[in-house]
């Protein structure tokens, strides 16, 4: 790709605030029926009937939770979307509605914002979501982005964080640690820019990993999926901040243990070469690195047969007894407490 060295630029200056909405939000389309006002004035109205309003708010800050010397705009808009609709995904509900708010400093020009709304764009257009409002100021540095997601689901279709029992299994979609890995390669090949800026990364060897970091997918094929397989989960969250988190998560909230087998972890062979080239253990990877948008449930014992034969799913322990605590059992068989230490936003 040909980089253009002399990009236009227009000053948000010269369109101002409502122009500047009016000129983001023109290729929005409105296709949901609960949609009954959008854009253009003081608050959106939506009409659910006789559905349950789900509604998840994430606020995405530059140098905090992404860096633009490696995240180009378009995927970070897509990606903004996906952690709110990957929200709704963990309710087992559609989502259906987003907000996006944007605060900017006067460092980016019309044309960056144009792409950040283009991956808005493309994600809304991908999960099926109607853009319905939001806001913009200005920041005195950097890029802030908050986005709402809006879903609705049938009061029996929810699923909540604190529904398992004792004896359940504990399920996971796709594979986990990629997007860490990813996030490590990207750093790495920023660090080699700025010692030398002539130099070109190869990067086809991290092509999945790359790509799970800087344009994940939320899991709304899963809630059709579990419906064909006429299986409701006891419990759900999507894995955002490491599986070893989102576990204790669950645990907490329900009320019981949990045994994970670390040799039951799902994991990329991709990755698995890339954790032995940084010489990072894989298993501290995968059940702490986040951002892999996953979900996580718990089912009954007597539903096993329902997914067993199904490689959307991997079956990576099971809950006990409060009182036996929360613990990873190694490829050695040795019982180690699970300690959260995951993505923490107000960590030192």
């Amino acid at each position: 790709m040909i980089e253009d060295k002399n990009p236009q630029r227009t000053s948000l200056s010269q369109l101002g605030e409502f122009g500047l909405i009016e000129h983001l939000t023109k290729n929005f389309e409105v296709k949901q029926p609960s949609t009954l006002k959008s854009i253009g004035d003081d608050a959106a109205v939506l009409d659910f009937k006789d559905k349950k309003i789900l509604v998840s708010t994430d606020l995405l800050i530059e140098g905090v939770h992404f860096d633009l010397s490696y995240m180009p705009l378009r995927h970070l808009g897509y990606k903004a979307v996906v952690v709110n609709v990957s929200d709704i995904c963990a309710m087992n509900a559609k989502a259906t509605q987003i907000t996006v708010s944007v605060a900017v400093s006067n460092r980016f020009p019309l044309e960056a914002l144009e792409e950040l709304f283009d991956g808005i764009t493309l994600a809304a257009k991908f999960y099926n979501v109607d853009v319905i409002g939001g806001d913009t100021t200005s920041s005195q540095k950097g890029l802030i982005i908050s986005i709402t997601a809006i879903g609705e689901a049938n009061e029996d279709e929810i699923i909540y964080r604190n529904g398992a029992k004792e004896g359940d299994l504990l399920v996971v979609t796709g594979d986990l640690g990629s997007a860490y890995m990813g996030l490590q390669v990207l750093e790495r090949e920023k660090q080699v820019f700025q010692v030398n800026p002539n130099n070109q990364p190869d990067l086809d060897a991290y092509t999945y990993l790359i790509e799970r970091q800087l344009k994940p997918e939320a899991r709304h094929d899963i809630k059709i999926l579990l419906e064909k397989l006429d299986l409701k989960p006891t419990s759900m969250i999507d894995i955002s901040d490491g599986l070893s988190s989102e576990i204790i998560h669950i645990c907490k909230q329900s009320k019981v243990g949990c045994n994970l087998y670390e040799e039951k972890i799902p994991v990329d062979p991709q990755f698995i070469n890339v954790c032995e080239e940084f010489n990072i253990d894989s298993t501290t990877v995968a059940i702490n690195g986040g951002e892999d948008y996953e979900l996580l449930f718990t089912i009954a014992l007597e539903d096993f047969d329902k997914i067993k034969a199904n490689p959307n799913f991997t079956v990576i322990g099971h809950l006990t007894q409060e009182s036996e605590g929360i613990h990873l059992i190694t490829r050695a068989n040795t019982k180690i407490p699970l300690k959260a230490r995951g993505w923490d936003a107000l960590s030192e």
